[in-house]
């Protein structure tokens, strides 16, 4: 068994924050159900160019492996029952909305106790359930803004940078599948759900560790630095070799000394000016310079052979594509392979999070799922039979009721492969966080 097989959540969750935390649970074993609006087009991550065609998107399959996707608009009455049943057999309800939106919904554990005593609540918004900015949608370009980040973020003089990667969003996500197990692990224990208020403002404002400790104690002033250079430990940056860009780090006072000797200039270790950590930083605008002379003498990868040697830390500055190709990527078995109706063969990224022996701790994956494709199968397992189902979809808890000449569509079928004009990119009606 995988570690989490014991585990159902119930995930109101669309675009990237929220189904990339729940992902990592549903690579572990977790069933994720993923509940997808039908009057809004379900996850708008369906529809995010470029690759993107019909209900279906290479920005989706990236966010929902192994889950499962059910058509219900809970907004209905008897899409409200459905959702309570679900909630009867679930351990968690996971969200990422607005911060004002589970209590409309009704998705707290408030809302949810009678029906699940047990049930853990958790949602992942964009400023929490508190707070003056509550009501504010977050996105993760906006929590780099307002956190810090964009201002210590790109070359000292420079406009400010967001980073190249939405990790405002993915470290929100790995908050919320930590959020979620704890949460689930103290339920279990007490015999009480609770709620799991979660926010990407937060998380930001958290990452901004050692760096704000400094600041607050005393009074430092974090700034951008030259080459992505280290606040304080020098040298650690990118440097330009004769043919492109590594980076040296030397985080150890151990590892100076033996660059100095793989440069050839191990007078430099017992030059006074740049004897220790606190020395190098009072005086790097002496050495940097001095190193970026040297550096460029030589090529990346005539570098990088006496610095391994040396077991410096180092590492050359590789596109994306030498990244997906390094040996080591593919000895981790981090790319995993999925078979799409529409996209053939997907590439993708497998869940870092391993919990097993090494070599024995990678489990097949599925591609996402298409649009309510597993809504007729829930409804089996909570013991559904035909005759309720139908009088369910007439209620429109999974949408509109269809015409006559389609009720005898099954449910499964449902949007799954409608041509793109029918269904434009939907505006959100909850202003979910991304």
């Amino acid at each position: 068994m995988r570690p989490l097989e014991d585990i159902r959540i119930v995930s109101l969750e669309q675009y990237g924050a929220g189904p990339f935390g729940s992902m990592h649970l549903a690579d572990l074993g977790a069933e994720i159900i993923k509940i997808e609006d039908p009057s809004s087009g379900g996850d708008i991550g369906r529809y995010v160019p470029p690759y993107a065609g019909g209900e279906d998107s290479l920005f989706f399959e990236s966010f929902n492996k192994n889950k499962s996707s059910m058509l219900l608009d809970i907004r209905t009455d008897a899409g409200r029952e459905v959702f309570h049943d679900l909630v009867r057999s679930a351990d968690a309800v996971y969200s990422n909305l607005r911060g004002d939106v589970p209590a409309k919904l009704g998705i707290r554990y408030e809302d949810l106790k009678h029906v699940n005593p047990r049930i853990v609540c958790c949602s992942l918004t964009g400023f929490g359930m508190t707070g003056p900015r509550a009501e504010e949608p977050g996105y993760d370009y906006v929590l780099q803004a307002l956190a810090g980040w964009m201002s210590v973020t790109g070359e000292p003089g420079g406009a400010p940078q967001k980073t190249g990667l939405s990790l405002v969003d993915y470290s929100g996500g790995f908050v919320a599948a930590i959020g979620l197990l704890a949460g689930i692990h103290a339920a279990r224990r007490d015999g009480v759900g609770t709620d799991c208020d979660l926010s990407l403002y937060d998380t930001a404002v958290s990452l901004l560790t050692y760096p704000a400790t400094w600041h607050m104690t005393e009074g430092f002033t974090p700034a951008r630095t030259h080459h992505s250079a280290h606040p304080s430990l020098v040298p650690f940056q990118a440097f330009e070799a004769a043919d492109g860009w590594l980076v040296v780090g030397c985080a150890k006072e151990k590892f100076w000394v033996r660059l100095t000797e793989v440069m050839g200039r191990p007078e430099l270790a017992t030059d006074p000016r740049f004897a220790s950590f606190a020395d190098r930083d009072r005086n790097r605008d002496v050495i940097v310079p001095l190193l970026e002379e040297a550096f460029r003498e030589r090529t990346v990868a005539e570098w990088l052979e006496p610095l391994h040697a040396a077991r410096i830390p180092s590492a050359p500055i590789q596109e994306v594509a030498g990244a997906l190709d390094d040996p080591h990527t593919l000895a981790r078995a981090l790319v995993v392979e999925t078979e799409h109706p529409r996209f053939g063969t997907v590439r993708s990224l497998r869940s870092p999070v391993r919990v097993g022996p090494p070599g024995d701790d990678v489990a097949p994956a599925r591609g996402g799922p298409a649009m309510g494709q597993d809504t007729d199968a829930v409804l089996a397992g909570l013991g559904y039979d035909d005759e309720r189902i139908a009088a369910l979809r007439a209620a429109a808890a999974f949408g509109p009721p269809p015409d006559p000449e389609t009720a005898a569509v099954p449910l499964s079928q449902v949007g799954s492969g409608a041509p793109a004009a029918e269904h434009p990119v939907p505006e959100a009606p909850s202003a979910p966080t991304r």
